[in-house]
């Protein structure tokens, strides 16, 4: 009998899978951090194989996004059904080399929806669950900021009952970018343990990929502030800011349609 489904559950007509066939289409606002940390502790987590960005490329440069995402697949019929199109995630980007080549890297990334977990774990992102708000801007009335010069957001990210992180970004206008760190292809590994759990693993890829369709609304920049705070079962605080670069908002559009295997 032949199973469908991506990835899980898989039953003959694959209406129960978690997941709808690529491509997957994304439409989103992204608030962005940048700023400038200790690259040895950015160093200390990448995987052998893989180094720190040139010094000329600024190796402790890290972008926190928080980005609020609607999503669906390519019959579109998440959107008529919002709760399975809509969710929010907080992450954590920095740039590095593999194979003479510069990437941008997702460190650490937390969402509120399953279906947005396990489909960032398929493409290689390390997803886990959180509680992820941001400010959203409006065109009118006063319950909420314009996306010009003073328009101010506030965004927070908390995870097993601690607050992990919180942050703001104030407008001043329009920029000519969306910040430099989150600019590249991503690169990510892929693993999974063996059953025997027995320290080797099934699945172990490296892999890139990157968004397709692009479809990128202007770039506001300004000032931002960021505070990250200790919990028992997260290491976010080792990449605690020394400097904060800048803020910045856009609304985008993207498509995964399937990423390149690099290694195997």
């Amino acid at each position: 009998m032949n199973l469908r489904g991506l990835p899980y559950p898989r039953t003959t007509s694959g209406r129960a899978s978690l997941l709808p066939p690529t491509p997957w289409h994304y439409s989103g606002d992204l608030l962005t951090v940048e700023y400038r940390t200790n690259p040895s502790a950015i160093a200390a987590l990448l995987p052998d194989g893989v180094s720190l960005a040139n010094e000329e490329e600024d190796p402790g440069a890290v972008a926190f996004i928080w980005a609020d995402w609607q999503s669906c697949g390519d019959d579109g019929s998440e959107l008529l059904d919002p709760v399975r199109a809509q969710y929010k995630e907080a992450f954590l980007v920095v740039r590095c080399r593999y194979q003479d080549r510069l990437y941008s890297r997702c460190l650490f990334i937390w969402v509120d929806k399953d279906f947005a977990l396990v489909r960032g774990q398929i493409q290689g992102y390390p997803k886990k669950l959180g509680s992820i708000h941001q400010t959203r801007p409006v065109a009118r009335g006063r319950a909420g900021p314009r996306l010009e010069a003073g328009g101010s957001f506030g965004m927070t990210l908390a995870a097993g009952d601690r607050r992990l992180a919180q942050a703001t970004v104030t407008l001043l206008g329009e920029s000519a970018t969306n910040g430099f760190v989150n600019g590249h292809a991503m690169l990510h590994h892929r693993w999974f343990p063996r059953v025997e759990m027995d320290d080797r693993d099934a699945l172990s890829d490296v892999v890139t990929m990157a968004g397709v369709e692009l479809d990128l609304g202007p770039s506001y920049g300004g000032s931002a502030t960021l505070e990250l705070f200790d919990s028992p079962t997260e290491e976010l605080l080792s990449l605690a800011p020394r400097e904060i670069l800048g803020g910045y908002f856009r609304s985008v559009g993207t498509t995964f349609n399937g990423g390149t295997t690099l290694e195997d």
